[in-house]
């Protein structure tokens, strides 16, 4: 499946409850995180995020029959794709939800094709720089100040969690053109390159964790609430969510299933704001507007050109198609 063979057209209600539950499931991982490393050091609450998503992939690999990648080439391709695309970007963000909202976290996942664009033009060579794009990248970027709020002065633990949380989006910026130079044109499926990518990147979760953080708690001594965080991350964020993603772009076509990315940050807002009873400065949802505004003109969703899919809320970085984190 690839998106120039996707169809682009499909009757609303085959896709839309799809598509709107993407976004409600990818937006409100955040809210897991924040709840997560509440109890947990963050190595350890992506860690078992990533292991549960691992685990349900591979369930829906055996009940499809697929398999798992065979070339030792894809592997060691997949070692820095998990690192970019999971264990580094899921970890980054639980530390940065230790110090700034949940809903914060999610605008800040949005500037992800601003990290993209750029590396896959300069780094990796796979796409071309045009002016649509340059204007797009200039809003975002000046969307990105405006987040962060610089005539306030930088500096304090809140400035360095949001510094956090852009690392983690540009983790993705490096994942995401490097999977498509290296891995995109693999005969395996989407579905088992991402159980793959979830394997690799539970084996470095289990080896610098420990490291780092010390041994992670037995999961029984958890609160349930922390304990379901970490199935919502795993089983849902990680695991069905790729299947939800699949389907629709199989159903709505790769260009109309790319577009959650602007629901994404909608969510992890809302959400936040009622569980949590988070409040945002005035700046904050302004600069993620400005930050939206350049992603859809880069993009070309505001112009002739149609969009490339990007990522979102933490999701693994290879699908079938280009990359859909969160």
């Amino acid at each position: 499946m690839t998106a120039d063979t996707t169809p682009d057209k499909a009757a609303l209600r085959s896709w839309l409850p799809g598509f709107v539950a993407l976004a409600a499931i990818w937006g409100s991982s955040f809210l897991f995180i924040k709840v997560g490393v509440e109890e947990l050091h963050p190595l350890h609450l992506t860690l078992y995020r990533v292991a549960t998503g691992a685990a349900t992939l591979l369930v829906v690999l055996a009940v499809l029959r697929d398999r798992l990648p065979r070339e030792p080439r894809v592997w060691a391709h997949l070692v820095v794709v998990a690192a970019f695309g999971v264990s580094v970007p899921f970890t980054l963000f639980g530390f940065g939800e230790q110090r700034v909202e949940s809903m914060l976290a999610g605008i800040w996942n949005a500037t992800t094709p601003l990290i993209v664009l750029p590396l896959a033009v300069l780094v990796f060579r796979t796409e071309r720089l045009t002016v649509r794009a340059a204007v797009g990248l200039g809003l975002g970027f000046l969307g990105v100040l405006v987040v962060l709020g610089v005539w306030e002065g930088v500096g304090g633990a809140h400035f360095v969690g949001q510094l956090m949380c852009f690392g983690a989006a540009a983790c993705y910026g490096v994942a995401i053109p490097y999977q498509k130079k290296f891995i995109a044109g693999s005969a395996y499926s989407g579905l088992s390159l991402s159980a793959a990518q979830l394997l690799v990147a539970t084996a470095q979760l289990a080896v610098v964790g420990p490291l780092v953080a010390g041994a992670p708690p037995v999961p029984a001594d958890l609160s349930l609430p922390v304990l379901g965080s970490v199935v919502a991350l795993g089983a849902l964020g990680t695991g069905l969510a790729f299947v939800i993603n699949l389907r629709n772009i199989r159903v709505a076509g790769a260009s109309t299933a790319s577009t959650v990315t602007y629901l994404i940050p909608v969510f992890a807002v809302l959400i936040g704001a009622l569980v949590l009873g988070e409040r945002l400065n005035w700046h904050q949802p302004v600069g993620a507007l400005v930050v939206l505004l350049g992603v859809a003109v880069a993009q070309g969703l505001i112009g002739r050109r149609r969009p490339r899919p990007t990522v979102g809320a933490g999701a693994p970085a290879v699908p079938a198609v280009e990359p859909v984190a969160r």
